[in-house]
């Protein structure tokens, strides 16, 4: 219920709720000085739950232990937020080492630029005006959007909690992206809902987080706020990561089913494309 009366509010709006929700303990912390200067404050995150330090470490462990990250890779973070996975990296990546971050949300990259740009130069973000319905009211389609970096620039990619925000057409479109920027042997972390035999039937069990508008080939949380939530069926999604050249190294279920959490590495399905050399 809480969820659809937030979806119910304009996307303006569901930015000055949270902001109000936290705004005493955000001004306790800020007078205490009990908060990491590197941790925006909770009234101005809008990405994920749980504890923003510990979430981006824990999704950065899982770049490192399944795709071999380097100090000195360069790295592309789509929709990287309000900097959840670049202050998790910032004491990993050395001098040689680089990351460029991009975001819809345009508080969210002006923070950013302003406390981890100013004391990490080799990490950077840009702010993209193309449209969400979550979190915007207008911009340029995602469907025709060309990412504003050259071919081949990056080893790994990391695209946490984006796709699960987006419907068909512009994930296909960023998949292409993907590959366009990616290294040959490179590799990209993206998370997902995937729909499959096993994910429906544990989600028939699963009330408080399940996909009842089905589209075919993806089902979404809201019709109203079409971005809010996207499920993607498993064998469409598979075929357009196919597409796109891309090839699936690894598939880690999440539990946002209904599986159980020690057997899983995050709450969203997690996949692993390579592009081949």
């Amino acid at each position: 219920m809480l969820r659809k009366l937030y979806y119910f509010l304009p996307p303006v709006a569901r930015f000055w709720v949270r902001r109000l929700v936290y705004l005493p303990l955000d001004i306790f912390e800020s007078l205490s000085g009990k908060r990491n200067p590197m941790v925006p404050p909770r009234g101005l995150i809008f990405t994920g739950s749980g504890d923003f330090e510990k979430q981006g470490q824990k999704m950065i462990r899982h770049l490192k232990d399944s795709t071999d990250l380097l100090p000195s890779h360069k790295i592309l973070d789509i929709g990287s937020g309000i900097g959840r996975m670049a202050v998790a990296l910032t004491g990993f990546l050395n001098s040689e080492g680089s990351y460029e971050g991009f975001d819809v949300v345009k508080k969210g990259v002006k923070w950013c630029q302003k406390n981890i740009s100013s004391r990490y130069p080799n990490f950077q973000f840009q702010y993209i005006d193309l449209d969400n319905d979550l979190y915007k009211s207008s911009g340029a389609s995602a469907e025709q959007f060309t990412f504003p970096y050259q071919e081949d620039q990056f080893d790994r990619i990391l695209v946490i909690s984006v796709f699960t925000h987006m419907l068909p057409k512009e994930v296909h479109q960023y998949l292409k992206e993907i590959y366009r920027v990616l290294q040959p042997g490179g590799q990209c972390l993206a998370t997902f809902f995937i729909l499959n035999n096993d994910s429906e039937a544990l989600m028939e069990k699963n009330k408080h987080f399940h996909f009842p508008h089905d589209h075919g080939h993806y089902s979404l949380m809201s019709d109203r706020v079409k971005s809010a939530n996207v499920a993607f069926e498993e064998d469409y999604l598979f075929s357009i990561v196919k597409e796109a050249n891309l090839e699936i190294k690894h598939f880690f279920p999440g539990h946002w089913c209904g599986r159980n959490p020690k057997d899983c590495k995050d709450f969203q399905d997690i996949l692993i494309f390579i592009k081949g050399s």
